[in-house]
C-alpha cells in the first residue's frame, strides 16, 4: 500500500490509532493513551501564530511515511505542501510525542529520517512532559527556531 491508498481506504478511516507505513507498505498501528494527545494539544496550542501548526503530519521517508506527532511549518514551505497527500519535504520542526512502547533506537531513526527530509529541528516529548529539542548536528539547550518554547509541557 501507499499513503494515498491508506488515505482512502474505506476500512482505515476512523481508527483510533496512529497509522505509520513501512518502506515495503506494510501498515503500522499504534494506539495512544490520554495523556498523549493532551500532549499533543498542549503543544499546538503553545505555538505562536506564525506559520501553520499541523497535527499528526503524514511525512514521506526513505523507510515508508512516518507521522509526527505534531509539526511546524512555515508559510513558504506550507504553500509547497498544502495539497500533498503526505509531505515530500518535512515541516521545518517535526515532533513526536513519546508512548511507552518506543524505544530509544526507534525515535533516533524517526529524528533522523526527519532531518533527511528536510527538517530543521526535531523535539522529542517524553512521558512526563519533558522536550528534548535537537537540529541534525544533536541536542539544543532549547529551539532556535521558537527559543521561548517552554521545556516542559504541563497537563
Amino acid at each position: 500500500m501507499n499513503w494515498q491508498e491508506v488515505c482512502e481506504h474505506p476500512n482505515l478511516r476512523n481508527l483510533p490509532f496512529k497509522i505509520e507505513l513501512t518502506e515495503t507498505g506494510q501498515i503500522l498501528m499504534s494506539p495512544v493513551k490520554v495523556s498523549h494527545s493532551a500532549y499533543q494539544g498542549e503543544m499546538i496550542r503553545t505555538f505562536p501564530k506564525t506559520g501553520k501548526v499541523l497535527a499528526e503530519c503524514a511525512i514521506a521517508t526513505r523507510l515508508g511515511t512516518k507521522v509526527a506527532d505534531v509539526a511546524w511549518v512555515s508559510q513558504q514551505r506550507f504553500k509547497r505542501l498544502k495539497h500533498e497527500t503526505e509531505c515530500s519535504i518535512a515541516p521545518e520542526i517535526c515532533i513526536e510525542v513519546c508512548s511507552a512502547g518506543n524505544t530509544k533506537a526507534e525515535i533516533e531513526q524517526t529524528r533522523t529520517l526527519y532531518f533527511e527530509q528536510g527538517a530543521l529541528e526535531v523535539w522529542v516529548c517524553d512521558q512526563m512532559g519533558e522536550i528534548q529539542f535537537y537540529n541534525i548536528n544533536g541536542i539544543l539547550e532549547k529551539s532556535r527556531l521558537f527559543p521561548k518554547f517552554p521545556q516542559r509541557i504541563e497537563l
